[in-house]
């Protein structure tokens, strides 16, 4: 049995000899396999969720890159839409213009119509107003003769010492207005 217990002591002595970082022949196929596992392990999953997640980032990236084109397209047309709004404000302002000057046009010759108009009354006035005159010259100077008329026959009544009937005065007034004339009493 000394035998027996010295051998065993032997393999066991031998057993926990010290090895270079312990590496016995199980550790190195358990290191092995387990590397294996992880590298089929990492391409397993690299298949199955790592590829699907660049899938679903390359279609995220493209989806990206369309929406960054389109945001582009929509800010051409925008700032396109707003050259020509501003070339329509430009346009209006120009109409607006034309159309106050238009306006300004109109107003001069409606004032010159104006104008015009209040002239012709003011000469239509004045032709009346010079009408309206000589017919009051007329009118004045008729009233004269007659007084004058009045006058010298009461005067030839005096003269003569016998009255005078309307008709003969008035015999007497034509004749002496056709002797002297319209001329002298204007």
């Amino acid at each position: 049995m000394n035998l027996f217990v010295s051998e065993n002591f032997i393999l066991a002595t031998a057993e926990m000899e010290p090895r270079l970082f312990n590496l016995d022949f199980q550790l190195l196929s358990d290191a092995v396999l387990m590397l294996i596992a992880v590298l089929v392990l990492f391409f397993l999953l690299s298949y199955l969720f790592f590829n699907p997640a660049r899938a679903f980032l390359q279609k995220r990236q493209e989806k990206i890159k369309a929406e960054l084109d389109d945001a582009k397209e929509n800010q051409d047309q925008a700032y396109a839409l707003k050259q020509d709004y501003e070339q329509r404000l430009r346009d209006i302002n120009k109409e607006a213009e034309a159309i106050l000057s238009e306006a300004r046009k109109k107003a001069m010759d409606n004032e010159a119509a104006i104008i015009a108009q209040a002239k012709e009354e003011a000469a239509r006035i004045i032709a009346r107003a010079n009408t309206e005159a000589e017919l009051e010259k007329k009118k004045i100077a008729d009233d004269v003769k007659k007084e004058m008329i009045s006058v010298a026959c009461a005067v030839a009544e005096k003269a003569i010492g016998t009255s005078m009937d309307a008709s003969i005065q008035d015999r007497l007034v034509d004749e002496t207005l056709k002797e002297i004339g319209d001329s002298t009493w204007r």
